[in-house]
């Protein structure tokens, strides 16, 4: 019987807490895939190095565990991006794989969360799900990381998949392009809006989402949002750990090309 690999690849989170999102995607993969050995791997260096550094753990590059794999007599892998967009760090992943697609007899990857547009609408559907219902005054933003990538545009397509859904006071932002903060508050104050929740569009609620969108600092959403007068609650869960967001992964793994 062949050797199978099933690699969940993410960005990374140095904060443990925030790295069960990781873990809760990975067990559900596991799960939908038994009869692989299951793998992780980071595309951040820094992430990692850090978490080595500070914790005493070694979480490898893809094209380290890669080369590992192929050492061990792997002939089968599936390598699993858990990305939220077609961005730099999925672009990443993939040019360290390409030059191991020869070494295995099997090699696939995976999609990340936002490719098509069901994953869209199956991502904001979980989402409404999960979240309160909103009175009139109320809101729901949620902050994503954002990217200089042309990728980045999937972030408003998220905002209009929620309308889709009839979610009309539901906003995303990112924290690096556009849609920016400044545009979500103006057309608040245009919908008389008093009240607002706040939470990561990320697949962990990791080191930007306290420090950028819940930090002390004057420039982090919250106290942004709170220096505009509404009142704010903190929605402080990763993507990852959201019924539903699992299912899409699962689905990309079993495409995976």
């Amino acid at each position: 019987m062949s050797k199978k690999a099933l690699i969940a690849v993410s960005f990374g989170t140095v904060d443990r807490k925030a790295r069960k999102a990781i873990e809760q995607l990975e067990g559900q993969l596991k799960a939908a895939f038994p009869a692989y050995d299951l793998f992780r791997a980071f595309t951040s260096r820094k992430v990692a190095e850090r978490i080595e550094r500070e914790q005493g753990e070694h979480i490898p590059a893809p094209d380290e565990l890669l080369e590992k794999l192929a050492a061990e007599g792997y002939e089968e892998v599936r390598c699993q991006s858990l990305h939220m967009i077609c961005g730099k760090e999925y672009e990443k992943m993939l040019a360290q794989a390409e030059p191991y697609r020869s070494r295995f007899a099997d090699f696939r990857i995976g999609k990340p969360l936002l490719w098509d547009t069901q994953d869209y609408l199956r991502l904001t559907n979980a989402l409404v799900v999960a979240m309160p219902r909103l009175d009139s005054d109320e809101a729901y933003i949620f902050m994503g990381h954002g990217s200089a990538h042309p990728s980045n545009a999937a972030y408003a397509l998220v905002e209009n998949s929620f309308r889709y859904h009839g979610a009309e006071r539901v906003y995303v932002g990112t924290t690096e392009g556009f849609p920016h903060l400044d545009y979500i508050l103006a057309r608040l104050h245009r919908k008389d809006v008093t009240h607002v929740y706040l939470a990561p569009l990320m697949i962990t609620a990791g080191e930007h989402a306290h420090t950028d969108l819940a930090g002390d600092g004057e420039a982090s959403w919250k106290n942004r949002l709170a220096g505009e007068d509404f009142l704010v609650d903190l929605q402080m869960t990763g993507l990852g750990e959201i019924p539903g967001v699992g299912a899409i992964f699962v689905d990309h793994c079993r495409k995976a090309e």
